[in-house]
């Protein structure tokens, strides 16, 4: 009797866990591991392809020129593993018209997209891992230093730093006059004054960010998480993939299909998921 009433309790909780839980992903393709070590992922709407930005071989912090960016079609066909060649260390990537913008180790890069070829560097003086980077619609350029706590912006090609003491950075994403950090497991924003606002605590430390575009968002976290996170704070798990230690770096997201595309780092893969 002890044996039924036991398992009958162990169905219970877990039939109200899956209730709670009101998302879920489901797998569409994933690549071969031919991706050199892919960090982040941008969509080109306009081209109907995805840009992933690849450290290449060796350590993931050495000046060492093996990095670069790559472009794959959107069900993941290789068109151009070695679209941009060069980079040390790319990690995030953000557009502003025929602009690419790539975190470099110390430097923001920035590709004309056009020509695929970099047309201009901002170099960070004291810059410990560019990491992150967002556009805002006023074409305002935010990008992260995870080891120096700070978060940098480009104005009308002015450099300077936008704030200091962030634990943690990592992902940003600029909405409106908002800009919503990722530091360490704190979700929080900031408006135009800086004035910030706490959302949600995650279980894990924050990597890539991206809005529904109904208020809410998804969070990944690098050792193999993504989180979906509501506007009122509630943080649901729809990924767990660090037992077989499957990465989950810079996400992508198409709000109007519900894709995300969602680059594993040292697995050299890039996976769809789609947003149930």
């Amino acid at each position: 009797m002890k044996r039924i009433i036991f398992l009958a309790l162990c169905l219970a909780i877990g039939g109200n866990s899956q209730a709670q839980n009101k998302h879920q992903l489901v797998k569409l393709w994933q690549t071969d591991s031919v991706i050199a070590v892919p960090e982040s992922v941008l969509i080109d709407y306009k081209e109907k392809l995805l840009y992933v930005s690849e450290i290449g071989p060796g350590n993931a912090s050495a000046f060492d020129q093996n990095g670069g960016v790559g472009k794959l079609s959107m069900d993941g066909k290789p068109i151009d593993l070695n679209w941009i060649t060069g980079l040390h260390s790319p990690k995030g990537l953000a557009r502003i018209g025929n602009e690419l913008y790539v975190a470099d180790l110390t430097e923001l890069v920035v590709i004309d997209i056009k020509k695929g070829k970099i047309i201009k560097k901002y170099p960070v003086e004291g810059a410990g891992m560019l990491n992150d980077v967002t556009a805002s619609d006023k074409g305002v350029i935010y990008f992260s230093d995870s080891r120096t706590k700070k978060i940098h912006q480009v104005v009308n090609q002015q450099l300077s730093t936008y704030m200091e003491n962030v634990a943690g950075v990592n992902g940003l994403k600029a909405i409106g006059d908002e800009l919503y950090i990722l530091g360490g497991k704190r979700f929080f924003k900031v408006d135009a004054h800086k004035k910030e606002t706490d959302i949600a605590q995650l279980p894990q430390g924050g990597d890539g960010l991206e809005p529904i575009g109904n208020g809410d968002f998804l969070a990944t976290s690098w050792g193999g998480y993504i989180f979906y996170v509501s506007k009122d704070g509630k943080v649901e798990t729809l990924l767990d993939s660090h037992e077989p230690r499957v990465n989950t770096a810079d996400l992508a997201y198409d709000q109007a299909k519900k894709i995300l595309y969602v680059p594993s780092f040292y697995n050299k893969i890039i996976t769809a998921y789609q947003l149930k």
